[in-house]
C-alpha cells in the first residue's frame, strides 16, 4: 500500500496542522502524527527532477527536488498535489549567483568575483536579486552561499567560493543569507539560503574534488567553522554537508560536526541536506559501509534530514529500523526538521506556485541588469598598470585589437553554474546571447566613433572534441579530461598582424568552462592551449598590451603576461563583465576591486594563502620565492593613495574592549580612488602556533583627487582569538600589532602596537 491510499482517503482540509493560526510546533506534531512511515522517509528524500516524475512523487513520495526545468516544476507540483497528505513540495536549484539555469534571467558573476568588491551591502543586493526572480519560478531553496575557505587554486570549486579569508567570507556569506531569506521567509520574495558545504570541503588532497580532508578538528574551529557559526547567527535555515570525510569519517556520519557542534554548540535547528548522494557514496565510493540500509542509518544518527539523490534511501532507512539499527523516532526528528522550513515559508497557506505575471516583471528586468553592470565594474582587479590605462578617448583614428579566446566568449564569461555550464540539461546553448556583453561586444558599443575595432582569436584553450567520458556511479556525466588546443599558426599570425596594425592590443585570456568547476579540478592552473604562444607573440610586437585574464580561478601566468603594460583580472564577471572591462580599460569607471585570494607564481607553491601558520626553516624554497605573484587584498587604482600616520585611541586595552585606531589617506593622483583600507591583527606571542597575521575588518573610501581624509577603524579585542590546544576559542593577553593597509602584504601595512590586559 503507497502513501497516497494509506489510512483511506482521509479529509485533511480541517485538520489541525493546516490551520495557519496554531503554534508552527503544534502544527509539525498533528502532522506527525498522521504520516505513515513511508510518507516520513519519502520526506527525507530529494531527487532528481529530470528523471521520471510519476515515480518521484507518487511512489517514493518524495519531499523535495531539485533541477526541474520550468515545465517539469508544474508537472511535479500538480502531481504532489494528488498525494494523500499533500505536504507541500520543496523545490531546490544551484541559483548560486543569480538563476542560473532560468531562460532569460539575470546571471551575475561568480562568487569569487563578488568577493573581490569587498562590499557586503552589495553582495546582500545579489542575493535579494536573485530571490525575487527565483521566487518567481516556483523555487523556495537556493544551494547558496558557498562559505568553503579556498586553500588550493588546483580546486575546480575556487570560483564558487569566496576566496581564502574565513573573515572576508563570513561577512560576504551573511550578507548573502539576508538577501535570499530577505524580511524573513513569510516574505514572498524570500528563498530559503543554504551554507555550504559543511565543513573543510575545500581542503582538498593535492586540488582534487571530494577528497579526504586532512584536517585536525582544531583546525577546523580555528579557520573552516567560523563563517558556518556566523551563517548560524545569521537566521541560514538550511545547511549542505560536504562530500568528503575528515580524519575518516564521512561529514554525512559525523556525529561530532553535525549534531554535537552545528545543532549542539551553536543551537541551529533548521534543516541538513546531504549534497549529491552522499549516503549512497558511503557504500559505492568511500566504502565505510556495506549496504545502503547501513549507510542510511549512521546517515540519520548524525542528524541529517534531507537526503539528495540518493532513490535507495527511504528502502534502506526502512530496512535499518527493521534491523534495529534505526528507530522511527529518528526519522521522526529528521522529519520535523524539513515540516518546521516548509510551515516556515507558509507553503501550506501560500504554494508560492511559479508566477507568469510577477516572471515577466522581473525576471532580466532593465532595472536588474543595470544593477549587474554596476556588481561587474566593482568586481574587476587592476594589477599592473605602467600609466598605459586608462586609453585616451580623446586620440582620434585610434586603432585597438581585442585579441584572445575569452575576447568574444558569451557563455564562458558567465561561469560554471549558469546555462551551459553541464548541470541541467534544458538550456543546451546557454542563456541568451542578447544578455551578454563579451568584451568584444562592449568595445564596440563604447569606443568613439573615429576609433577602429579589429578582432582576431587568436588561440584556443581546449579541443572542441573531447571525448564522452561516459556517466559516473551516482548517475551524474563525468566531465571528460580536456585536450590542450595546439597553436594554430594561421590564428596566430591573424593576431600579431592585428596587433602590429594597432595602437593598442587588448589580450583576453584564462580558462574555459572544461577547466573550472565541480569535478573539474586542474593539475595545473597554466594557461594553456594557444594562450602563451598568443601573448609571446603579441607583447613581442611591441605595441602597447594589456592582458585581461577571464577565469574561474587564479592562473599561473607567464611571463609575457607580467611583462604586459596593463593587467586585469575578471574572475567569471557574468553576463555585463565585458561591458565593464571595456568602461575600465576607457576610463569611464574607476578600478575598486580587491584581491580576495592570492595568485600564484607557480603552481608548486600550493597551497598560498596570506594567513600561514608561523614557523619553517626560511622564507623560500631553493628554487622560488614563497611570496605568490599577487597576495590577499592586491588591487591598483587609477590614482595612488597614501596611507600615514597611524594612531591608537590607547596602546592597553581590556578583554572586552575595542582597539579604535585613526591614519591618514591621502588620494596624491589626479582621478578619484575608492580604496579599500585593510585592518590586519598580529598576536605576537601565542601559547600554539597561529597565523602570523589575520585580517579583522575592512571599510571603503572614497577620495576625490588631491583629497585628504582621517580614517577611523576598529576591532573588538573578543576578534583578536586564537584557538588553543584544547580546542577553545579564547583572547590571550599579551602583545598584539594593528596592521592597516591596501594588502596583506607586510610593505603595505603600517603598525601600531596594543597590549591586552
Amino acid at each position: 500500500m503507497t502513501g497516497n491510499d494509506a489510512r483511506g482517503a482521509t479529509d485533511i482540509i480541517d485538520a489541525p496542522f493546516r490551520d495557519p493560526a496554531l503554534d508552527v510546533e503544534a502544527r509539525i506534531e498533528d502532522l506527525l502524527a498522521r504520516m505513515t512511515l513511508e510518507e516520513k522517509l519519502g520526506q527525507m528524500l530529494q531527487l532528481d527532477a529530470r528523471q521520471d516524475l510519476d515515480d518521484i512523487i507518487t511512489v517514493k513520495l518524495a519531499g523535495s527536488i531539485l533541477h526541474a526545468s520550468p515545465e517539469r516544476i508544474l508537472r511535479a507540483l500538480e502531481l504532489n498535489d494528488r498525494t494523500r497528505l499533500r505536504i507541500p513540495l520543496l523545490v531546490a536549484e544551484d541559483c548560486i549567483h543569480g538563476h542560473s539555469f532560468r531562460p532569460g534571467a539575470t546571471i551575475f558573476g561568480v562568487q569569487l568575483a563578488m568577493a573581490a568588491s569587498f562590499d557586503p551591502v552589495l553582495v546582500q543586493r545579489v542575493a535579494r536579486v536573485t530571490a525575487v526572480e527565483v521566487s518567481a519560478t516556483g523555487i523556495h531553496w537556493t544551494f547558496s552561499p558557498v562559505l568553503c575557505v579556498a586553500r588550493d587554486v588546483r580546486w575546480g570549486r575556487v570560483n564558487e567560493t569566496f576566496g581564502e579569508d574565513p573573515v572576508l567570507i563570513a561577512e560576504l556569506g551573511a550578507a548573502m543569507i539576508r538577501g535570499y531569506q530577505g524580511d524573513g521567509l513569510a516574505d514572498p520574495t524570500a528563498i530559503l539560503a543554504c551554507a555550504k558545504h559543511f565543513a573543510g570541503y575545500s581542503e582538498t588532497q593535492g586540488g582534487r574534488d571530494a577528497s579526504e580532508a586532512d584536517i585536525s578538528r582544531r583546525k577546523l574551529r580555528s579557520w573552516f567553522l567560523p563563517p558556518f557559526e556566523r551563517a548560524v547567527q545569521e537566521g541560514c535555515r538550511t545547511f549542505m554537508l560536504g562530500y568528503q570525510a575528515i580524519d575518516g569519517v564521512p561529514i554525512t556520519a559525523n556525529h561530532w560536526l553535525l549534531d554535537g557542534v552545528l545543532r549542539g554548540e551553536w543551537g541551529f535547528t533548521g534543516t541538513l541536506v546531504t549534497d549529491w548522494d552522499n549516503v549512497g557514496r558511503m557504500v559505492w565510493e568511500q566504502r565505510v559501509r556495506p549496504d545502503i540500509a547501513e549507510a542510511a542509518a549512521s546517515a540519520v544518527l548524525a542528524g541529517n534530514d534531507l537526503t539528495m539523490a540518493t532513490p535507495t534511501f527511504a528502502d534502506g532507512a526502512a530496512e535499518a529500523i527493521e534491523r534495529g539499527l534505526i528507530h522511527e523516532h529518528h526519522i521522526d526528528t529528521a522529519v520535523r526538521n524539513l515540516l518546521r522550513v516548509k510551515f516556515e515559508l507558509g507553503l501550506f497557506e501560500r504554494p508560492r506556485l511559479p508566477s507568469p505575471e510577477r516572471q515577466r516583471a522581473v525576471i532580466g528586468s532593465p532595472a536588474h541588469a543595470e544593477f549587474n553592470l554596476e556588481v561587474a565594474r566593482r568586481c574587476l582587479i587592476l594589477l599592473q598598470n605602467n600609466g598605459s590605462l586608462p586609453l585616451d578617448i580623446a586620440a582620434p583614428g585610434y586603432t585597438i585589437a581585442v585579441i584572445g579566446p575569452n575576447a568574444d566568449e558569451a557563455q564562458g564569461q558567465l561561469g560554471d553554474w549558469a546555462g551551459s555550464s553541464g548541470q541541467i540539461d534544458w538550456m543546451p546553448a546557454g542563456h541568451h546571447r542578447h544578455q551578454i556583453e563579451t568584451v568584444l561586444d562592449g568595445l564596440r558599443a563604447l569606443v568613439p566613433p573615429s576609433w577602429t575595432v579589429l578582432h582576431e582569436r587568436g588561440a584556443d584553450i581546449v579541443e572542441e572534441s573531447a571525448p564522452d567520458a561516459g556517466v559516473l556511479p551516482d548517475g551524474q556525466p563525468a566531465p571528460p579530461v580536456a585536450v590542450p588546443a595546439s597553436t594554430d599558426p594561421d590564428q596566430l599570425a591573424a593576431a600579431v598582424a592585428a596587433a602590429t596594425a594597432a595602437d593598442h592590443a587588448l589580450v583576453v585570456v584564462g580558462d574555459c568552462l572544461q577547466l573550472t568547476g565541480e569535478g573539474r579540478s586542474t593539475a595545473t592552473c597554466e594557461l594553456i592551449g594557444g594562450q602563451i604562444a598568443l601573448l609571446d607573440a603579441v607583447v613581442a610586437t611591441g605595441t602597447p598590451t594589456t592582458v585581461v585574464v577571464l577565469s574561474g580561478k587564479p592562473q599561473v601566468l607567464p611571463p609575457s603576461a607580467l611583462a604586459a603594460d596593463a593587467l586585469i583580472q575578471a574572475f567569471s564577471p557574468g553576463m555585463r563583465g565585458g561591458r565593464a572591462i571595456a568602461e575600465l580599460v576607457l576610463g569611464r569607471i574607476e578600478p575598486t576591486g580587491r584581491l580576495p585570494i592570492s595568485i600564484p607564481r607557480h603552481i608548486g607553491q600550493q597551497p598560498t594563502f596570506y594567513n600561514t601558520v608561523r614557523g619553517q626553516h626560511g622564507d623560500r624554497y631553493a628554487d622560488l620565492t614563497q611570496e605568490p605573484q599577487f597576495v590577499f587584498g592586491d588591487g591598483l587604482s587609477y590614482s595612488t593613495v597614501e596611507y600615514r600616520a597611524l594612531t591608537l585611541g590607547t596602546s592597553q586595552v581590556a578583554a572586552d574592549g575595542e582597539i579604535t585606531a585613526e591614519l591618514v589617506l591621502e588620494n596624491t593622483g589626479d582621478r578619484p580612488a575608492t580604496e579599500t583600507v585593510q585592518v590586519y591583527v598580529r598576536d605576537l606571542v601565542t601559547s600554539v602556533t597561529w597565523a602570523d597575521k589575520e585580517l579583522k575588518a575592512f571599510r571603503q573610501v572614497t577620495l576625490e583627487p588631491g583629497e585628504s581624509r582621517t580614517v577611523s577603524v576598529q576591532v573588538s579585542v573578543a576578534q583578536c582569538s586564537i584557538v588553543d590546544a584544547r580546542g577553545h576559542r579564547v583572547v590571550e593577553p599579551g602583545t598584539f600589532e594593528l596592521l592597516v593597509g591596501s594588502s596583506a602584504r607586510d610593505r603595505d601595512l603600517l603598525a601600531a602596537e596594543f597590549t591586552v590586559l
